[in-house]
């Protein structure tokens, strides 16, 4: 089949990578136009960019595809003009008008990192994991106007450990989506096969992922330590948790564990004990964390034992 894929990060280029290995032909690849990153600010390309140009695929970047601009027009004839049999989409950041969605013979695939219904939207990995969630995985979806709202074709499933950061189970479903869009697309006949099976989504079991914010990373002590722990493994690798030391600094958070230590009476933010597994503070609920990897303004993310050997927290010292 004549493919066009969409995407723009990692997890996106992941599964462009796994259909290259197909022998589907990918006739062109859609991402958002190239960002300014790096200390430099340099403009630089998208995973997925990088990915097609090495393989000699056409690449298209347009701002939008709205009907109502003459730019956006040109670019919704421009991809019918592909003549595509259907268009994978992943993590892409564009809106696409029905129009598009229209376009391929078989229409939009979307590859969602959640179990749809639930975690509709922009971070479904981060909040799977503050919420507490014990289990995501993807959904293959035939893609509609709504935001995540297409029957869903195919899921997979991956525990979410006690352990696993964003970035961990980021990198697990960046894989599972690889495998489930070549499950899907393994032939016509089987993506013929799973667009007849789609099942609707139950809306009465809608939860939204919304877009995660710098501020709701920042450490409140007066919460329970399961959540602090969610939040901060949540939060991994952006925008990372953090500690407001002053109004110009903030000790960012990496990682952290359940503490078994306790105090009692202690307060809220307070240290109460920093060994070899990290810093014990005291939350919310008489529970406890322990932060077993920090990051001072201007350095670099240290470990426990590199906490210690700093001595900048100690013992008796209440965290704001």
């Amino acid at each position: 089949m004549k493919i066009i894929f969409a995407g723009t990060p990692e997890f996106a280029a992941i599964a462009l990578a796994a259909l290259l290995k197909t022998p589907h032909e990918i006739i062109a690849v859609y991402t958002q136009p190239d960002r300014k990153a790096g200390r430099g600010q340099k403009l630089t390309p998208s995973p997925v960019k990088q990915l097609a140009l090495e393989h000699d695929i056409p690449v298209y970047q347009p701002l939008h595809f709205k009907a109502s601009t003459e730019e956006g027009l040109a670019a919704q004839q421009e991809l019918a003009a592909l003549g595509a049999d259907v268009m994978v989409v992943a993590a892409y950041g564009l809106i696409l008008p029905q129009a598009v969605l229209d376009t391929p013979k078989y229409g939009c695939l979307n590859i969602h990192g959640s179990l749809l219904p639930r975690w509709r939207g922009a971070a479904p990995i981060q909040r799977a994991i503050a919420t507490g969630d014990d289990e995501t995985g993807i959904t293959i979806m035939q893609m509609a106007a709504g935001l995540d709202t297409g029957d869903m074709m195919y899921k997979t499933y991956c525990p979410i450990t006690a352990e696993d950061t964003s970035a961990t189970l980021h990198d697990k479903l960046a894989d599972q989506g690889a495998s489930a869009i070549c499950a899907v697309l393994e032939s016509e006949k089987t993506l013929q096969k799973y667009l007849a099976e789609r099942k609707v989504q139950d809306e009465s079991l809608t939860v939204y992922a919304h877009k995660l914010v710098k501020s709701e990373a920042r450490i409140d002590w007066s919460i329970d330590a399961i959540q602090i722990d969610r939040n901060i493994r949540a939060f991994n690798p952006w925008p990372v948790a953090f500690i407001q030391l002053d109004e110009n600094n903030a000790l960012r958070v990496w990682n952290s564990i359940i503490s078994s230590q306790s105090k009692v009476n202690a307060q809220a933010g307070e240290i109460i004990a920093v060994d070899k597994l990290g810093v014990h503070i005291a939350c919310g609920e008489d529970s406890f964390i322990c932060l077993t990897s920090v990051q001072w303004p201007g350095g670099k993310a240290m470990n426990a034992q590199q906490i210690a050997q700093t001595q900048k927290l100690h013992v008796g010292q209440i965290l704001p």
